[in-house]
């Protein structure tokens, strides 16, 4: 996968986008087309056909406009990116209403399968580098309704964005096997099927030999195991690791609450 970068345009004016909205520059609005319009264009566009694909021409093509038309609303393709990125989580974010009143760990496992579902409907995201995230108000609110999840635990601030930042890093990474393995086919052109017919005769005389017994006893089913499923697998045990983080913090001395009306 190639990779971009969110932030790689102008970031104050990405933030201003995020944030207040603007006015589209030149000679006015195009009739029909808005900055929101641009960027759901922009998602589908990706969506479709990949981040390579992405440029504010084919944008303008996937809404019957010309080019030009699209600079009075967005600067450039870096400050399009930092909204189609906030712009998938936000969309994505009804996920997160379903959370209050949920116990952490339910909802850690809830976080986790929308941000597969995240991942899958928009494979895309897995080529962008957010290292060093734009924050927008659809990010924001993602965040801070995770973070209530773990709120009342007695938690540090560092061991709440940690737990949070583990799990997000493990479905990412699953999510990216899964998409991968999805791929291959079609770029490579040989099926699954061929791939591993070529590697039989080989691996025949290999299993033969008893130099790999464990490899062997595998039965055929071993690996017949979905991309989702893996994922559920391993979100168990990473989630009874987190679970003993959560013990330990409630087995620590709590500071004192100052009195109400206290300085």
């Amino acid at each position: 996968m190639s990779t971009a970068h969110s932030g790689s345009g102008d970031v104050s004016r990405s933030m201003e986008l995020l944030w207040r909205g603007k006015e589209p520059t030149g000679r006015g609005p195009r009739p029909g087309l808005s900055l929101e319009g641009i960027v759901a264009a922009a998602v589908t566009l990706a969506d479709r056909e990949g981040l390579e694909a992405l440029s504010m021409r084919k944008v303008a093509a996937e809404l019957g406009v010309g080019t030009m038309s699209l600079y009075r609303y967005v600067p450039g393709k870096g400050e399009l990116l930092d909204l189609m990125l906030d712009h998938v989580v936000g969309t994505g974010d009804e996920h997160a209403v379903h959370l209050d009143g949920l116990a952490w760990r339910e909802g850690l496992e809830a976080v986790a399968e929308g941000t597969w579902e995240l991942y899958t409907a928009h494979p895309w995201l897995l080529q962008v580098n957010q290292s060093r995230p734009v924050l927008g108000p659809g990010a924001m609110a993602s965040l801070d309704h995770t973070l209530r999840l773990l709120d009342g635990l007695g938690l540090t601030t560092r061991e709440r964005v940690g737990m949070i930042l583990t799990v997000e890093h493990f479905v990412a990474g699953s999510a990216r096997t899964h998409v991968l393995q999805q791929r291959v086919a079609e770029e490579t052109g040989v099926s699954d099927e061929e791939f591993w017919a070529a590697q039989a005769p080989a691996m025949e005389t290999a299993m033969a030999s008893g130099a790999f017994p464990q490899v062997a006893g595998l039965d055929e089913q071993a690996f017949a195991i979905g991309g989702l499923e893996m994922m559920r697998f391993g979100l168990g045990p990473l989630l009874d690791g987190l679970a003993g983080i959560v013990a330990a913090a409630a087995d620590r001395p709590q500071p004192p609450q100052a009195a109400p009306g206290c300085d």
